[in-house]
């Protein structure tokens, strides 16, 4: 999944957000209620950007300079109607819409800078996002440094996956779902009848194991592009698309580059060429014809200027239609000749409306063809292993390239994936980690109406800016998806890793953490996050040079919450192959029921961490099978919120779960400080009789207490009160539950957590606190840091000879506070010299008054099991 990172036009015109660190200070509880704000500190620093580098008249890579507009993604009110209210008032600004979709209040424009304001104000929207640059988060397990460490001398070395690994393994380790037993006693229960669409950077419509489902049936039934050249982003980075403008007659012509093309005779036709990035970096030209009177397309695959030597082409979807670029040498083992399919955009959906545009789609990036095999791979190594859901068909949406994703792609082709491809279950591992991650945004609750309209659950990851507490991204807040976070087995750290661990089951240290800004439930479970899977073989493979293993082309060790996403996926997908095979209803509502009431839970792992915990498809299948997961009530809570930024949520200082992340003196909670929070709890829908409901607690470690029973009448207010007595610093959370013991399903799960932090004083006793950390596992601090500090000085000592063990420090709003990117292969001490960052102590200039997290960390390759350290922390 990726993070918004800021990065700079001159070179890139990579226009995703910076880090805006807010330095808000606590919310006061008493503070005035503040209206919502529709655009967002984010998006209108975003705006700002956009703005100055049009005004300096910045380039992108392709040569095209900055827009004079913003591309907005709006949500509408629903009410009937509101969308054309909104779209006649953009008219009246003299804006016109590019898209609307009145069944999910969804609108899409190209706005002036000076108008994004006054159109955020228009009485019909919601929200508004800026359309944006959003990475493609490199899931290899050391990015740039594969092979930096090879495995000892005579060490002992996992054993490499092959055409022989059976089905149940740990390379792709689906049976930690349940499913590969599920699928053994069930055997037509494998995903058959049902299609996952891929929203991603599009799957390799070659590969062997995504070719045939386990029936026979051709695996990929469309590979499509969300991407719009009218997108503010897609315009600058998606060279993708060729606008056919020009007429010409054939069968020679000189176009005005003032090229001389060979083509059919035939006086209706169109040509264009442009430079294409192209996989495993450079560019490469390429030409197309377009014929207007039956709408064949020919591409150059040779650069010989010649169409007549080309075949005529349709898209994927009509023909199965795949053309081929380069020639492949048999002598290396990548592959040279790339394949591609095309598609074809109306002119009155292209810029300037002269002509049609065809998209030449060809994969740059593995990351999605390695998420389709999690999902429905069958087959890989021409063996038994294969994915979650080996009879189910995917469709692939293509929204991302080299450069990365647009954010309007995304929303535009989830929308049409829902509901024009025939999918049951989507995946999205892209998203973007922003501060105020309330569920609120435009996209999130499109994605909401649009699972609602269409009946089709959305599996998104939850980002991988942990190991911090509330780093859970953005659209994956939104309520009604289901957010994944990454767990990981010792069976799995040890075939795909070649690292010993001693937990059976742990969660990886960068899958981001719970809860959203308003107390919301995310993640809402998790799934496993590393795996072997399906790439394109014209893209080097990559794996773990630990584990003394190289993978061959075609395959690649990934690893990511953009790996767990569609584990859950194809999970999802087997539960539904079962309910229609068996006439069992599953509405999205009924299959999250299911899901969530019967995830197995950690308790070696903290509630924010895990949600509810990892998913059980057999569990699952015992409620959604019998048919009660629908028969749940729908009950509601609303609880205290105190965070640097909770006087912006929509009910300001409340949301649906308890969150206390400010520091001691300013609303926070102190170490050994007992307090008791109120919980507003109704039940809304049933019965008009009182239900007693019972109240439990999952985690915590004796933080919580909550009393053992609630009766809720139906529309009546009741409250539930919990206690918190925090015994010692750190992040404490747990899960609340209210259960009708009358029901398969649980009513409601509620997210609680306290930060109770250790003060520092400019000029006061530094925090100095020794501990052990294990191989692959973290330990969290936390500290408040006093307003009007200068510097926030952290540093760590006291390793054993050896140990790879660093700390990442995370601001008050939840975002990092290191200034290079998270990830395992950053700055450990012993390990690559620190990567350009200093393991040993660091300084934090300006810090932001608050609580900050500190999170100890012992790395993989650590020679050590148990690491000793001493951290240091103190404020000037």
């Amino acid at each position: 999944m990726s993070r918004r990172r800021s990065t700079a036009i001159s070179t890139a015109l990579a226009l995703a957000a910076a880090s805006l660190a807010l330095t808000v200070g606590p919310a006061a509880a008493d503070a005035d209620p503040a209206p919502v704000d529709r655009l967002g500190s984010h998006d209108r620093a975003l705006l700002a950007q956009y703005e100055r580098q049009y005004e300096q008249g910045q380039r992108a890579r392709s040569g095209l300079a900055a827009p004079g507009f913003a591309t907005l993604i709006v949500a509408v009110a629903v009410a009937e109607g509101r969308t054309a209210e909104a779209e006649a008032a953009l008219a009246e600004l003299g804006v016109e819409a590019l898209r609307t979709e009145e069944s999910v209040g969804y609108l899409k424009a190209n706005v002036p800078f000076d108008l994004v304001e006054r159109v955020a104000a228009l009485d019909p929207v919601v929200a508004v996002d800026l359309d944006e640059l959003l990475e493609v988060e490199d899931a290899r397990a050391d990015g740039g440094a594969d092979g930096a460490h090879g495995p000892k001398p005579g060490a002992e070395l996992p054993a490499a996956p092959s055409a022989a690994t059976p089905d149940s393994n740990p390379y792709m380790p689906t049976r930690e779902t349940g499913s590969t037993d599920f699928k053994g006693d069930h055997p037509t229960f494998d995903g058959r009848g049902v299609t996952i669409g891929v929203m991603d950077t599009g799957v390799d419509p070659t590969h062997p194991a995504l070719a045939r489902t386990t029936t026979g049936e051709d695996k990929l039934r469309d590979t499509v592009t969300g991407s719009d050249p009218n997108n503010f982003i897609d315009l600058l980075f998606d060279d993708s698309w060729f606008s056919m403008t020009r007429t010409y007659a054939g069968p020679v012509f000189t176009d005005p580059l003032g090229n001389t093309w060979t083509a059919p005779d035939s006086p209706d036709l169109r040509v264009a060429s442009r430079s294409m990035n192209w996989p495993g970096g450079g560019t490469r030209k390429v030409g197309v014809l377009y014929r207007n009177s039956d709408e064949g397309i020919w591409v150059d695959t040779d650069g010989d200027l010649d169409f007549t030597d080309e075949e005529l082409m349709r898209p994927f979807g009509e023909d199965r239609q795949i053309g081929y670029i380069g020639t492949d040498d048999p002598a290396t083992e990548r592959n040279e000749r790339v394949p591609f399919t095309v598609q074809i955009r109306p002119a009155d959906k292209m810029p300037g409306r002269q002509g049609p545009g065809i998209n030449v789609n060809v994969i740059t990036e593995a990351h999605g063809t390695h998420v389709a095999g999690i999902t429905a791979a069958h087959g890989m190594y021409g063996g038994a292993m294969d994915g979650q859901a080996p009879g189910a068909r995917l469709v692939s949406m293509r929204a991302c390239h080299s450069f990365g994703c647009s954010s309007a792609a995304l929303t535009d082709g989830m929308i049409d994936l829902a509901s024009k491809y025939g999918v049951d279950v989507i995946n999205m591992s892209i998203g973007s980690s922003p501060e105020l991650n309330d569920g609120q945004s435009a996209r999130a609750l499109v994605y909401n109406r649009l699972i609602d309209s269409t009946g089709v659950q959305l599996f998104i990851s939850a980002g991988n800016s942990g190991a911090g507490t509330n780093t859970v991204g953005d659209p994956t807040g939104a309520d009604k998806v289901v957010s994944v976070g990454a767990a990981v087995s010792s069976d799995t750290w040890w075939a795909n890793y070649g690292s010993r661990t001693k937990d059976a089951r742990a969660m990886f240290p960068f899958s981001s953490r719970g809860p959203r800004e308003d107390g919301g439930f995310k993640p809402d479970i998790t799934a496993p996050g590393a795996a072997v899977s399906t790439t394109p073989d014209w893209i080097a493979p990559a794996s773990v040079a630990e584990t003394g293993y190289r993978l061959p082309a075609g395959y690649s060790m990934m690893n990511g919450t953009s790996m767990s996403s569609p584990q859950a996926a194809g999970a999802g997908a087997l539960l539904l192959s079962a309910a229609r095979q068996t006439g069992v209803s599953a509405t999205p509502a009924e299959l999250r029921a299911a899901i969530y009431a019967t995830a197995r839970w950690n308790g070696r792992a903290d509630a924010v961490a895990q949600g509810r915990g990892q998913f059980d498809v057999p569990k699952a299948w015992s409620v959604l099978g019998k048919g009660k997961a629908g028969r749940a009530d729908a009950v509601t809570v609303s609880a205290p919120v105190c965070t640097p930024l909770s006087g912006k949520l929509v009910t300001p200082h409340r949301g649906s779960g308890l969150f206390n992340s400010c520091a001691p003196g300013a609303g926070g909670q102190a170490v050994g400080e007992e307090r008791t929070y109120e919980l507003t709890v109704t039940r809304t829908t049933g019965s008009d009789l009182p239900v007693a409901y019972e109240v439990g607690l999952k985690g915590g470690e004796g933080t919580f207490s909550v009393p053992s029973s609630v009766v809720l009448a139906k529309g009546v207010p009741a409250t539930v009160k919990v206690t918190a007595k925090p015994g010692v610093q750190g992040v404490h959370s747990a899960v609340l539950t209210l259960d009708d013991p009358a029901t398969r399903a649980v009513e409601r799960h509620a997210m609680l957590a306290v930060e109770a932090a250790v003060p520092l004083a400019v000029g006061g006793t530094p925090l100095t606190v020794t501990g052990v950390t294990h191989r692959n596992g973290t330990v969290h601090y936390t500290v408040a840091v006093p307003a009007g500090a200068q510097a926030l000085t952290v540093s760590l000592d006291g390793l054993a000879e050896g140990s790879q063990t660093r700390w990442w420090a995370f601001r008050p709003t939840g975002v990092s506070g290191e200034s290079s990117a998270a990830g395992t292969i950053y700055c450990y001490a012993g390990y690559l010299d620190g990567n350009g960052c200093d393991p040993g102590t660091r300084t934090y200039a300006q810090p932001a008054a608050g609580v900050w997290e500190l999170v100890v960390e012992s790395r993989r390759t650590s020679p050590l099991w148990a690491n000793p350290y001493a951290l240091h922390a103190s404020v000037s």
